[in-house]
């Protein structure tokens, strides 16, 4: 029910950050989580633990491997290529993983409705290094470097739409000449060093330094022309796919130098404590985070030869935010809990509760969060447990929600607040003469000093005020399986619903007369309105199956479902979020044949694949019905100032080939 920014990601108890200007389209990178590494992941819709922190959507939670013996793997893709490398050395005593990867979507981009040269890189390196002191002490030092570069420069966009009604049915289309070019750069680096002392067979002790440097810069100037009206789709004339009747026409220019820096410190220690049925955790942390940004954007639009906003004595621009900042901000944090071990092992109950504090030295708040939360493993033929938590939330303000619409920052804005409840079960069963496992969570969250925020084409923007209140609602179940042997499967469903109510979103209701002029009025609030995340419904399916003569031969299909979102008229309360998006829908495909099995007596002493376990050739097909999914939309005014939406898509069906080698 929350945007990114709510989110909270670990990877081995270290924070990881997100880039915080980079807009969520198409100069979008790597995901910070290389699956090539990763040992475990835990998810939580919400209702986490106190040891988790200070956030009020979600929290991911990922374990990287701890190696055992001298592998990796290499792959080279058209979109993707990486390697990884692990293994012990020193006496078993140090482990390493290394993790390198670079992704380029120029292929993918050269399709969009946009067309120009684009030249997308994205590029890290993650390292995992672990050293066994003695039998006691243990070391570990995290890395991760990580740049992406975005380059564009536009030449000509194509965009149409068709509107449907009772009286008439219209085909719209845009054309766009473009000049100019965007180039972005986002940096991110991180270190960390833990030294773990396990004192005794029940007590652990941690200590954590880490730090993060985030480093982003945006650079756009480009300016088009444009002409707007209805598009002709009979092919048999020789206008086809060209404006016919123009209903607007203008030119633009989008200008953009904005720089930032984040620099985080984070001191902390964690401890655990196992004492008859009691497991105690707790810990300290201290942050320092320095932000300097710079933000210099504007926006001029010049429509039908009349500079928008129009003044006969003086030349304005449509959008200017021009704005510096400079914050130090320390934090210190903290949790206790308990988790109660009661029963057996046959009708076991365990009950976690713990409490959380906060002080942010912005905002000035001393926030505690007290949490519960409990799991029931009954004493049935059925392999089933029951979870439910409860607890409260905060979430302090970082950076983007500090920032108001016209760039200026609010210092005196508090944290959000949520007080979240989930109830949930796990139940395992066989069906089909297989094992299967389904998963099911149902929560309620209620928000208070709620920032909102709107979705500006792909990027958060938010109020900086704490003027809502939210609530979000929904359940969420997953079904595991293997439909055939040794090829896991799943499905899922969700629903879900958020709302805010947005204090003073008041509006005029007018009565008009015969003559449609304004002849009464009354003031209305507006009230409860979707969320920008409110998306009833989600339908994923996850399918793999292979050849009954030949395992040799696999195949995936990757299905994904998700109804309406909605998206904002700009400065109307009235018809705030009134737009919708359509549904997401989305299928992949994907065929791997086996080059190189792992019997290598076959294999000559001399053969250059003599290492290798396995060697794997995939075809992919990502888009499969090249179904048009729309991300957002761009708003355009004709002659009479009738406003009309012109979908931005995402990009269409896109086929990739890729190599797989492990050793």
């Amino acid at each position: 029910g929350g945007s990114y920014d709510e989110n909270l990601i670990y990877v081995n108890d270290f924070e990881v950050f997100r880039p915080y200007l980079v807009r969520s389209g198409q100069q979008e990178g790597l995901s910070f989580i290389n699956p090539e590494l990763v040992r475990n992941i835990s998810f939580y819709n919400g209702g986490f633990q106190a040891k988790y922190g200070d956030k009020i959507s979600s929290v991911l939670d990922i374990q990287y491997k701890r190696p055992k013996k001298f592998g990796g793997s290499a792959y080279v893709g058209i979109l993707e290529q990486g390697v990884h490398v692990e293994g012990l050395t020193a006496g078993n005593r140090l482990g390493y993983l290394v993790g390198v990867r670079n992704r380029s979507n120029r292929n993918l981009l050269s399709r969009q409705e946009t067309q120009g040269n684009y030249v997308p890189s994205s590029t890290d390196l993650q390292i995992l290094l672990t050293y066994q002191l003695n039998t006691k002490w243990q070391a570990e030092l995290f890395g991760n470097i990580s740049q992406t570069k975005f380059s564009l420069k536009p030449e000509f966009s194509q965009l149409s739409t068709s509107v449907f009604s009772p009286f008439f049915t219209q085909s719209l289309g845009i054309d766009i000449f473009f000049d100019g070019q965007e180039k972005d750069e986002y940096q991110t680096n991180m270190i960390g060093l833990a030294f773990t002392n396990q004192v005794s067979r029940k007590l652990r002790l941690k200590w954590m330094v880490s730090r993060f440097e985030n480093d982003e810069r945006e650079n756009v100037d480009i300016a088009g022309a444009y002409l707007f009206g209805e598009r002709d789709f009979d092919k048999s004339q020789p206008t086809y796919g060209m404006i016919i009747n123009p209903l607007g026409a203008g030119v633009f220019q989008n200008f953009n130098r904005n720089t930032l820096n984040i620099e985080n410190w984070n001191v902390s220690h964690k401890g655990n404590l196992e004492r008859g049925k009691h497991a105690w955790q707790w810990g300290l942390a201290f942050d320092k985070t320095a932000i300097a940004d710079k933000l210099n954007e504007w926006e001029a639009q010049d429509s039908a030869g009349y500079n928008i906003p129009f003044d006969p004595n003086l030349l304005q621009f449509s959008k200017v935010i021009k704005s510096t900042a400079s914050l130090d901000i320390n934090k210190f944090s903290g949790y206790l809990q308990d988790n109660i071990l009661f029963g057996d092992s046959l009708n076991s109950y365990t009950l976690t509760a713990g409490v959380r504090f906060n002080y942010n030295s912005l905002s000035k708040e001393l926030l505690i969060s007290p949490r519960v939360g409990a799991s029931w493993k009954p004493d049935w033929e059925r392999d089933i447990i029951f979870r439910a938590a409860v607890g409260a939330y905060h979430q302090p303000p970082f950076y983007r929600e500090l920032r108001r619409y016209d760039g200026t920052v609010n210092k005196d804005l508090k944290a959000q607040k949520s007080w979240q409840g989930v109830v949930g079960f796990d139940y395992n069963f066989r069906g089909w003469g297989r094992a299967m496992r389904l998963t099911t969570e149902a929560y309620y969250k209620t928000m208070s000093d709620v920032v909102p925020y709107d979705i500006d084409n792909v990027r958060v923007r938010y109020f900086g005020e704490n003027v809502a209140k939210a609530y979000a609602a929904g359940i969420e179940m997953r079904l595991f399986g293997e439909l055939v042997k040794d090829a896991e499967s799943w499905i899922s469903l969700g629903f879900m619903k958020t709302r805010e109510d947005i204090e003073g979103d008041t509006y005029k209701d007018y009565t008009l007369n015969d003559q449609n002029e304004p002849i009464d009025s009354v003031t209305k609030e507006k009230g409860w309105v979707r969320r920008p995340t409110d998306r009833l419904i989600t339908f994923g399916m996850f399918f793999q199956d292979y050849l009954a003569t030949n395992k040799n031969f696999k195949m995936y299909l990757n299905l994904l479902y998700g109804s309406n979102l909605p998206y904002n008229i700009p400065n109307n309360v009235k018809y705030r979020n009134g737009l919708e998006i359509p549904p997401y829908i989305r299928v992949d495909i994907g065929f791997s044949a086996l080059l190189l099995d792992s019997d290598r007596s076959k294999r000559r002493s001399h053969s250059p694949f003599l290492g290798f376990d396995n060697i794997w050739a995939s075809l992919e097909v990502f888009n499969l019905i090249d179904r048009p999914n729309t991300i957002s939309y761009l708003l355009i005014k004709d002659f009479s100032n009738t406003t009309y939406t012109l979908p931005n898509r995402l990009t269409p069906r896109l086929v990739n080939f890729k190599i797989v080698a492990r050793w």
